[in-house]
This record gives structure tokens, sequence and C-alpha cells, in this order.
């Protein structure tokens, strides 16, 4: 990244020049070893995770002892395992798919397409966009049966039939395109309109991330799954007091009908400021008991009251808008043309080219990023303990929802530590099983 930003400076420097053709060069073997090299360490900590779960998969860990028996745990390393594979191969396919799109021509033939089209500026970058999202979700979709049909129903969790799956595919083409035509149509008018367009651009998206954030629970979801008010009106009056003892308003809780899609289960806060609107699956409903529901929701409520929520929102902009002013000094030359060597390359090849380079150069941010997500986590199951008196039924709760999911009991801890935001589950029973409430 460090070339790049000083290659930044022969903005008008063609590629006659033997110096800059050089460094040109340097720059595409950097980057395609680095992918390489990323991808790599990924594939090394998902043969140490199944080499881990292999070697311990068939002790039962001592939090678990009495709620699940060998046959529930070779079901659930059986579980584990098959997810592993298929993640290794997805993986496999779509990094072959992302070096062909990107150094085997298919991006450079793309390129002059859309510029033959002769549309305007907007136009063509609509076009661009929309037709490589919609190709990426039917090459997804054999991927996504596999894993719906063929793991999930294997191991009993699915209940989507195929019809279903198929009108949640078609609103999610057109949701995605509304949606991206919209963030597309009004970037590109920004960057057409304003020189220093990086300012505004970023404003732009932070403004609309807001707002879908505010409209997706009434607008959105209602599109995938019904969502009805609790019956039991003394369980949503022990949820709200409790939840108003982190000094937020609950303006409704609503039992969503996740079970015609699955027998997962979760739960969720919705909602811009002090009052939430609280969403919980039906499969949870019919898990827990009250004093373990009311756990698991004080732990969201401590994400709300230790602003957990707000500070992600802060990182993530912070780097967006460190990114959206690199992306301005870089997209006002041909550097990236040139470094992948695509003739002629529109404002949206680059645009494609620069995430291709970011995505990279960010890597190691992930593993961060997830540090300070298990430190929020931890937080968050402190305030449960402080809510309902007692870290039990939050493990309790722990317990039957590990179970239940099939959850891996037995990651490798250096797995766990690049990829899981949350601390195992292990860590995390053992953690409250020793709790106190702090004063």
């Amino acid at each position: 990244m460090v070339e790049l930003l000083i290659l930044l400076r022969y903005e008008y420097i063609r590629p006659y020049n033997i110096n800059y053709v050089t460094n040109v060069k340097t720059m595409l073997i950097t980057i395609l070893i680095l992918y390489v090299l990323a991808n790599c360490f990924e594939y090394f900590l998902e043969i140490l995770n199944y080499n881990h779960l292999k070697k311990y998969g068939e002790t039962v860990p001592e939090v678990f002892e009495g709620e699940i028996d060998q046959e529930q745990l070779a079901k659930t390393s059986r579980y584990t395992v098959h997810k592993m594979k298929f993640s290794i191969f997805s993986s496999l396919f779509n990094n072959v798919l992302t070096l062909l799109f990107i150094f085997g021509g298919i991006l450079s033939f793309y390129n002059n397409w859309v510029g033959s089209l002769e549309y305007s500026f907007i136009s063509s970058g609509i076009v661009f966009f929309i037709v490589l999202t919609v190709a990426k979700i039917i090459i997804d979709s054999p991927f996504s049966i596999y894993s719906t049909f063929c793991i999930e129903k294997k191991f009993g969790f699915n209940t989507m039939t195929s019809a279903l799956w198929v009108k949640d595919l078609f609103k999610s083409v057109v949701i995605s395109s509304i949606i991206l035509s919209i963030l597309v149509g009004a970037s590109l008018w920004i960057c057409n309109s304003i020189e220093n367009w990086w300012l505004p651009v970023w404003g732009f998206f932070l403004v609309f991330s807001l707002f879908m954030l505010y409209i997706s629970p009434y607008v959105l979801e209602p599109l995938f799954n019904k969502f009805t008010p609790i019956e039991d009106k003394d369980l949503e009056e022990e949820i709200k007091s409790t939840i108003s003892k982190a000094g937020i308003k609950v303006s409704g809780v609503y039992r969503m009908d996740a079970s015609k899609r699955t027998k997962h289960t979760n739960a969720y806060f919705s909602g811009i400021g002090k009052v939430k609107r609280i969403v919980l699956y039906d499969t949870l409903l019919e898990q827990l008991n009250t004093e373990e529901l009311l756990a698991v929701l004080a732990h969201e409520a401590g994400h709300c009251k230790k602003k957990h929520i707000i500070k992600n929102l802060f990182i993530v902009e912070l780097l967006s808008f460190i990114g959206i002013y690199v992306s301005f000094l870089v997209l006002k030359n041909d550097l990236l043309g040139d470094i992948f060597r695509i003739e002629n390359t529109l404002f949206y090849t680059k645009l494609v080219l620069l995430n291709f380079v970011i995505a990279i150069v960010l890597f190691p941010l992930s593993p961060l990023m997830n540090i300070l997500s298990r430190k929020f986590e931890r937080e968050a199951d402190q305030f449960a303990v402080d809510i309902v008196g007692s870290g039990k039924p939050l493990a309790d709760a722990l317990v039957k929802l590990s179970k239940d999911n099939l959850s891996n009991m037995h990651p490798h801890p250096f797995y766990a530590a690049v990829h899981y935001s949350h601390p195992t589950a292990v860590e995390r029973i053992e953690y409250l099983s020793k709790s106190t409430v702090c004063q």
C-alpha cells in the first residue's frame, strides 16, 4: 500500500517511463503474492481447526457434562466437519474465480463492453454494478442450495421449501438492485458534479446507512418474515421491566416466524437511540425458559448500554473516511489500470480493482476487530449478570443454544482468536459460572 501511495505522484507520467513500468509490474506481483498468502493463511487455519477437532472432538467439555452425551457430541463434530469442508471448497472456487476475473482478462473484457454501450456516466455505472451483483448472486446460488438443502437439512436445521428459497432469491435480487441503483446513482452524481467528491460521498454513505438502519425493521424485514407481538403479555412486561434497568425503552416485543426457514435461534434489538424494538425468533421462545430469555436480552441490552454499537459505527466510519480519501487520490489517475493492464479503464472498473487491493491491505484488521468484539461481548455478559443478579441463567441459556445449534465446542485457540467475534461457548460459560454482580 505504501508503494501504491508513492506512485500517486506519477499522475501525469505514462507507462513509457521505464522506472514507472518496473514499479507497476512490481506492484502487480506484490498484490498477487499477498492475495495468495492471505488465502493460504486462511486454509492453514481451517486445517489447524480441523485437526484440533479430530484430537479433542470426543471429549465433553466440563461445563457441558450432564448436558450432552457422546452421540450428540459426535453429531456436533460431524456438522462442524461438513461445514469446514464446504467452506474450504467454496472459498477455493471463489478465489479461483476472483483471480480469473481480475487477472484473467474477464474484467478487462467487461470494462470494454460497458464502455461500448455509450450510456451516460451514471447509467453506465448502475449497469456495471447491477450486472456484477446479479452475476455474483447467480454464481453463489448453487452453494447456497447445497448449504441449505444438504448440510442444514441433513442435520435437522433446514425447514425451508424450495419454493420459499426461490421467492427469497427473487426478492433479494430486486431489493439489492434497487438499493444499489440508489447508492451508485447518487454517488456517481456527486463524483461527476463535485471536484473534491470524497467528503460528500462519505457523508452520503453515512446518512444512507443510518436511514437504512431506521427503515429496515419496518420496510425490508417484513418482506421476508412475519412479525407479530408476542401473545404472552406477562413475558412482555417482564422483558420491558428488565430492559428498562439499562435505561432502554422498549417500543414492542415481536415474535418472528424464523421456523419457516430454520431451527437455528436468535434475538436482536433494532432501532436508533434509546427506544428499541425487540425481535425474538419463535425457535428461541420454544427453547429457553423465561429466566434464560431475560438473561439473553439483558446481554443484548448491555451492548446498547455500553455503547458498543456506536463505538463500532465510529470505527467503521473512521476507516471509511480514510478509505474514501485514499480512493479519491488513487482514482484521480490511471495507476490501477496500468498495474492490472486494463486499457481505457472506466471509473467503475478502478473501483473494483481498488476494492480488491484494499481488501488485501485490510486483511490483518479483521483479527483486531474480533479482539475488540470479544471484549464487548465480555462486557455485555457482565452487564447481564448485573441486571439479572446471577450468571447462571445466561450460562444455562448458552449451554442449551450451543447444544441445539451444534456449535463447535473444540475450536483451536488460534483459529478462534483470528475468526471468532465472541469468546468460545466454553469460555463464556466458565466465566458466567464464576461471575458475581459488580457493585
